[in-house]
């Protein structure tokens, strides 16, 4: 759980780092969207073929699936 934790903070901070501007929300949602953008890549790649049933996405899909979710995230967080 810590490691999926320490992962997530990374890939996050990538996505931030890759898409800077203005966030509402801390190293929480970091953690958050970068956990998430893994599982949504790997959820991806497995549907599409690139990746097995047991295994994950690499670092660079999970950026991408992160930076997704910080589009996302931007984009209705700043219309409501």
């Amino acid at each position: 759980m810590l490691w999926t934790l320490l992962i997530g903070l990374i890939v996050g901070a990538l996505a931030k780092l890759v898409m800077p501007g203005k966030d509402p929300g801390g190293i929480i949602i970091t953690i958050l969207l970068g956990i998430a953008g893994a599982f949504l890549a790997g959820f991806i790649g497995r549907t599409v073929g690139w990746y097995r049933p047991e295994e994950g996405a690499g670092l660079v899909a999970s950026v991408l699936g992160a930076m997704l979710l910080l589009f996302l995230y931007r984009r209705f967080r700043t219309t409501t």
